[in-house]
């Protein structure tokens, strides 16, 4: 990224709730852009208030996205799934009005099902500007690099055979995350585009692009464990309105994804793992990677910094999230990570979007990327459902996945969920 561009980037930031903060604390970590503007459907106050206190940007706080969109020169989509198709369209709206831009964001997942990502990269495309879809654990430092420093052994060797990613919490902040309904299903809707992608990036030969590996076949499981016991549907109620005795979600989900190497025709493996009911320390991002006479492995709770709170001073902790991303303790040893923005991937995607628009090109992973994982997630729903592997291959299960809405995303989780084996 050059340093000597005249004028920042001026992000317009869709959405006010979790990840738009995690998102701010990342962009203090970055040049080349700030905040013009953001927009939600209550006002965000706070995230403009501290946007301004740490220097990003004047942090306008606009009323629509028509307004937002003729102030900024970047639009980032960091709001609830159900709204995304919505918010593209006004976007589309304002360019046709003569709104200039010159580059769109989108968080993970790009939608919810096939259909709705389809009509977000149509509109995209009518927008005419370059895309980066955010998947930031392919950005993490810790996994670029382990894959820079074995690239020579991979060329040497060959490429990884194995990978294996998982994500676990103890659960989402939101109540629309819950909501499988408005969220586009359950925990593989939510973490299991990460895991897949961090596994197809993993495996990717060195200096190939990301979608080189060519998805055969997936096979997929997921399970109602922790959450569809009464006590937790309970307080999961109590908190959140989200009743999951009659529109129940996953809160575990795992499968295999198969790739082939187009120009070897090597099969490997991306192996995915994925839970809302990780009541540990908090946030585990995890990838290992087996290849021939090598390996790697990423923890992302393994910290340099590490410090204990006793029963007697435990009252006085404040926010336990201030160490740890969903956090479960506020006593005892304590895993503290410094820089979670960074640690996760947030700051070097955001750079990595603001390098690629400012030079008139797409980011790393564009949104055409964004739509493949959201088909291979929808495959994995498949999966689970048949209780078959779903093999991409075959033409009519590729056209059955351009209109599939998966029995949990409809809020008929029962089917699937209370299954026997399920």
């Amino acid at each position: 990224m050059s340093s000597n561009r005249a004028e920042p980037l001026r992000y317009g930031i869709v959405g006010g709730g979790f990840l738009p903060g995690f998102m701010l604390r990342a962009l203090t970590q970055v040049r080349g852009v700030e905040v013009a503007g953001l927009v939600s459907r209550r006002p965000p106050e706070a995230l403009a208030r501290f946007a301004r206190e740490r220097g990003l940007g004047p942090a306008r706080v606009y009323g629509s996205i028509a307004e937002l969109v003729p102030n900024v020169d970047v639009v980032a989509f960091f709001g609830p799934n159900f709204t995304r198709v919505e918010a593209l369209e006004e976007v589309a709206g304002a360019v046709r009005n003569g709104a200039r831009l010159r580059g769109l964001i989108c968080e993970k997942p790009l939608a919810r099902n096939l259909r709705e990502a389809r009509r977000v990269l149509e509109l995209a495309r009518a927008i005419g500007v370059p895309t980066a879809y955010f998947e930031n654990q392919i950005h993490m430092k810790s996994v670029r690099s382990a894959l820079a420093q074995l690239a020579p052994v991979m060329r040497a060797q060959g490429p990884l055979l194995l990978a294996r990613a998982a994500e676990e919490h103890s659960g989402p902040h939101g109540a629309w995350f819950w909501d499988p309904r408005l969220q586009g299903g359950g925990v593989l809707s939510d973490m299991g585009c990460h895991s897949i992608a961090l596994a197809w990036y993993a495996l990717t030969p060195p200096g190939k692009p990301p979608r080189f590996l060519e998805p055969v076949s997936v096979l997929a499981d997921v399970a109602l464990l922790k959450w569809g016991q009464p006590r937790h549907r309970a307080e999961l109620l109590a908190r959140h309105g989200v009743d999951y005795a009659r529109t129940p979600a996953e809160d575990f989900a795992t499968g295999l994804v198969t790739f082939r190497n187009p120009e070897t025709g090597q099969l490997v493996k991306g192996q995915f793992s994925v839970s809302w009911m990780y009541d540990k320390q908090g946030l585990r991002l995890l990838l290992d990677g087996v290849g021939p006479g090598y390996a790697l492995e990423s923890n992302s709770l393994r910290s340099p910094l590490e410090i204990f709170v006793s029963d007697a001073a435990a009252a006085a902790t404040g926010d336990a999230e201030l160490a740890l991303e969903k956090a479960q303790a506020t006593r005892g040893l304590l895993a503290v990570q410094p820089n979670e923005p960074d640690l996760y991937g947030y700051t070097d995607e955001n750079a990595d979007a603001i390098a690629a628009f400012s030079a008139g090109r797409a980011g790393l992973l564009d949104f055409e990327y964004g739509v493949e994982i959201v088909r291979l997630v929808m495959a994995a729903y498949l999966s689970a459902e048949r209780g078959a592997v779903v093999d991409l291959g075959d033409a009519k299960t590729r056209d059955l996945l351009e209109g599939y809405v998966p029995l949990i995303q409809q809020g008929r989780g029962a089917e699937v969920l209370n299954r026997a084996g399920a």
